[in-house]
């Protein structure tokens, strides 16, 4: 069976964990990371049974892991002892470890009856593995094999909503599914046809590749007519105040954009809930107007194709005039998630835009005292940061006022004339500006206000 994100939903199945730590990765960075996979199989609605762990210089090139993992493996999922034949019989691992499969043992019922617990039947590699890789497991162990690569691309394909964020998410699975094509068995060629009859057609591989090479220029440039029509919004909101909400995957910024606008965003305590951006007004409305846009979350070895293929959704960041960087302060990683968000910034050309760390999620770290000394901690580390719980009603009134008071700060006096036959201006330049006062002359209202000068100098233009 071919392993790719294109299968079928994977529904409450038992899973296994196989994860390498090369030298050099310290253990917590490791074990940060094999958490991490545990919380995506979740989200994939998978149990993971079993965490098999081993310690090399290199992964294996025919396996990922030495042959003794993989009989271990394959007893887990039912598909007894494999035999290799790599020559790798002896225990090449120089310390090895599996934590037990979570019911694995057979257990006494209420009845004193054992109950034998179902085999694994998905195996998840916290690495990028080769297609041969990926068969050799799947022969050894009788299991579906998915690399991190394709946990992720199955996740957002499940959570795609829009027509621009499917299309994207079909890009990268067909880009990652291309050369993990394989023949399905012989006999596949076509028949011959045409005048002359020369050759056997194409086999039943090149036609997929073909396939999938047409369906990808399909979906490019049904994405390229998208992304201008999603230009033209932006440049609709050009002059206004934008903030971006960033960060780490499940780091709270769709609860915090419920929060600071009243919109009734998808919030769930999963991995990629939020793929589509979302673009509303801070509410209680300012003056001018500030908006919110939240988008789509990172997380460490993010597929660089996703980073790409999401650059469209990724430019409503670049063109902010504030990136609030949210970070979950109750994750022990917070570290190292905050660190992959600003690489990906970085990498997108965000880096030069102002940034608020926002360090969310406070009222998760323990007790009231704990959350004291936690937050004392972070704001000596990171004086500039903002505190809070974006649950706390209060907490999200003091983000809001400080948002506010950053964009005040280049906002200028000025006057803006309108004639009367351009009233309809009126509302513009209450959700752009500060409106002081106007006055009234024989052939114009001429508005008193306080606005960004490329603001002033739009209105006055017009």
């Amino acid at each position: 069976m071919s392993t790719t994100p294109q299968q079928a939903e994977l529904g409450p199945q038992r899973a296994a964990v196989i994860a390498v730590q090369l030298h050099g990765v310290d253990d917590a960075s490791f074990g940060s990371s094999v958490a991490e996979l545990h919380r995506l199989a979740r989200t994939l609605g998978l149990t993971v049974a079993a965490t098999i762990t081993q310690r090399r210089h290199s992964f294996h090139a025919g396996t990922v892991i030495g042959s003794g993992k993989v009989k271990e493996l394959a007893a887990l999922t039912g598909a007894g002892a494999a035999s290799l034949g790599d020559g790798d019989e002896k225990r090449d691992d120089e310390k090895a470890g599996a934590t037990a499969p979570t019911g694995a043992r057979d257990e006494p019922t209420a009845h004193g009856d054992p109950v034998v617990a179902a085999p694994i039947k998905v195996i998840l590699v916290d690495h990028d593995i080769s297609p041969s890789q990926a068969r050799n497991l799947e022969k050894a162990t009788g299991a579906e094999v998915m690399d991190r690569t394709a946990v992720i691309l199955e996740i957002f394909r499940r959570h795609a909503r829009s027509r621009v964020a499917k299309a994207q998410v079909e890009i990268v699975r067909l880009q990652y599914l291309a050369p993990r094509l394989r023949e399905m068995g012989a006999g596949q060629d076509r028949q011959r046809g045409g005048i002359g009859g020369k050759g056997a057609g194409e086999s039943s591989l090149e036609l997929d590749r073909r396939k999938i090479r047409d369906r990808i220029a399909e979906l490019t440039s049904e994405l390229a007519s998208l992304a201008a029509e999603q230009d033209t919004q932006r440049a609709r909101r050009r002059d206004m105040n934008r903030v971006a909400l960033v960060g780490y995957t499940n780091a709270g910024k769709s609860t915090l954009m419920r929060g600071l606008t009243g919109s009734e965003v998808y919030v769930a305590d999963k991995l990629f809930a939020t793929l589509d951006t979302t673009v509303r007004p801070l509410t209680p409305e300012s003056h001018p107007r500030i908006l919110v846009s939240d988008t789509v979350g990172f997380i460490d070895k993010l597929p660089h194709g996703l980073v790409t293929s999401f650059k469209s959704t990724l430019d409503e960041a670049l063109e902010a005039g504030l990136l609030a960087h949210v970070v979950d302060a109750s994750d022990p990683g917070f570290a190292r998630q905050l660190d992959v968000t600003t690489e990906v910034l970085s990498d997108i050309g965000a880096a030069e835009i102002p940034r608020l760390v926002i360090f969310n999620k406070i009222d998760r770290v323990g007790d009231l005292a704990a959350q004291e000394t936690t937050a004392h901690a972070l704001v000596e580390r990171w004086p500039e940061a903002f505190v809070m719980s974006a649950r706390r009603p209060e907490d999200v009134a003091r983000l809001r006022a400080h948002l506010c008071a950053f964009f005040a700060r280049d906002l200028v006096k000025g006057e803006v004339r309108v004639p009367y036959h351009r009233q309809n201006l009126r509302g513009e330049i209450f959700a752009s500006c500060e409106v002081l006062g106007e006055r009234y002359e024989e052939d114009a209202v001429i508005f008193d206000v306080r606005a960004h000068p490329s603001v002033l100098e739009r209105l006055r233009s017009v």
